[in-house]
């Protein structure tokens, strides 16, 4: 059970370190998201397939790592580095280093060996920024919120999430015109480590619980206990909705740029520019008033709408073709996405045990993640390849996505309703 803490705004150095970790976390994320794989789809293989494989491995990586190096950080106790501070700046620091050094893989030929290195770039740089930000960073924020500031603090996170993803597709596509994927990839990296040192200077960590008696093996197999499951059913129910959101979202995400510029004929910077103006109103100017509804409405509520607001966002994408009605309907999805990841962002960590709260990241993880973002990109690539455009790119053969993928996205969502439905919003409620 949480400990109740009276509601009080963080201290203005908690807000910089939460801004230079939230931001530059975000940026390499949304570079990971998006560029590796246009980098890989425009530089080695024209090739949806290869995106799906290295975005599955990938996710497993992601799991395994917040789980492992969650669940050290948990067991801390360092005087100096307290038990995120190490995990967080060291993390961010190779994070930053691996993103920048990832265009080497399109100097391995043939191909496939460069399709091979790229996975293992970003399998490494998964490893650190799984350490750094899916446990240790995202552990230490609920630590320093409560029930009451939670759903606020995650919506200015959620604003920079937005912030990073504008700036990535709204510069990215100047930049990589200009100078290469390799100048885009050194600025990102650098960036990432800049901040990341910065940022490590405004942590401040409250006094943590107890540690776990029993050893680390045992505490990661303990989780998997029925009486343990039993007593998180809330949570599991709340993690089964994710999952399916997250799934449907992943059908289409990956591909995203490639149909705005390949079966729309957008070019690198219209496509840059729609996405960019759609996340700047649905994203960057809803993000914190969706968190004040959330702490204020309730996290179910923003959950459920969320839901009905992404299926008709999608469905309407899928059939525009000009640019205002691609913005105007670009917009009707984002904003959905804004509002459920802030909503069961916090749904969960409320739900979270006090004591093993990056451990459980790990698990919130799998279910946002892991389960979504191998079987989704699959069934993407898999409707790309069989229904999509056969086309052939600088001498490659290889194939166009087509609106189908929003279509089976927007169908998809709705089904992440049910377990929303069924689950409590709170332990006291349960």
């Amino acid at each position: 059970m949480e400990r109740r803490r009276k509601a009080g705004g963080l201290s203005p150095a908690t807000r910089a370190g939460l801004f230079l970790f939230g931001f530059s976390g975000q940026l390499a994320w949304a570079v990971e998201n998006q560029f590796f794989n246009t980098f890989l789809y425009d530089e080695i293989m024209p090739d949806p397939r290869p995106i799906s494989w290295m975005v599955a491995i990938t996710a497993v990586v992601s799991f395994l790592t917040t789980v492992l190096m969650g669940t050290l950080s948990d067991r801390s106790r360092s005087a100096r580095w307290g038990r995120r501070k190490l995990f967080l700046v060291g993390g961010y620091l190779a994070w930053g280093a691996v993103t920048a050094l990832f265009p080497l893989a399109a100097v391995f030929k043939p191909a496939y060996l460069g399709v091979a290195m790229a996975i293992l770039f970003d399998c490494v740089m998964t490893f650190f920024g799984a350490t750094s930000n899916d446990a240790a960073f995202n552990a230490y924020v609920t630590d320093i919120t409560t029930v009451e500031n939670r759903g606020s603090t995650l919506g200015a996170l959620e604003a920079l999430r937005w912030i990073a993803l504008l700036v990535t597709y709204g510069g990215a596509g100047f930049v990589v015109q200009a100078w290469g994927y390799s100048a885009f990839f050194w600025l990102v990296g650098g960036l990432v480590v800049a901040m990341g040192l910065a940022g490590g200077r405004f942590v401040r960590e409250p006094e943590p619980p107890e540690p776990p008696r029993e050893g680390y093996w045992r505490q990661i197999a303990g989780t998997f206990r029925w009486e343990v499951l039993r007593e998180n059913r809330n949570l599991l129910l709340v993690l089964v909705g994710v999952a399916v959101w997250n799934l449907s979202f992943n059908v289409f995400f990956s591909y995203l740029l490639i149909y705005l510029q390949r079966f729309l004929e957008l070019d690198q910077a219209a496509s840059s520019a729609l996405v960019a103006v759609a996340i700047l109103v649905g994203g960057i100017a809803m993000a914190y008033p969706l968190g004040r509804a959330a702490d204020k409405w309730g996290r179910k509520p923003l959950a459920l709408l969320a839901v009905a607001g992404e299926f008709a966002g999608l469905l309407l994408f899928s059939f525009s073709r000009s640019f205002p009605a691609l913005v105007a309907t670009g917009v009707l999805w984002i904003l959905p996405i804004a509002a459920f990841s802030i909503a069961t962002g916090a749904w969960c960590r409320d739900l979270f045990p006090e004591e093993s709260r990056a451990q459980f990241q790990g698990y919130e993880l799998f279910f946002r993640v892991t389960a979504t973002m191998i079987p989704g990109p699959l069934i993407g690539g898999w409707l790309a390849s069989s229904y999509g455009l056969p086309t052939v790119i600088d001498g490659k053969a290889g194939f166009i996505p087509t609106p189908l993928l929003f279509q089976v996205a927007a169908a998809g969502t709705l089904l992440a309703a049910l377990p929303l439905f069924a689950a409590a919003e709170s332990r006291k409620e349960a």
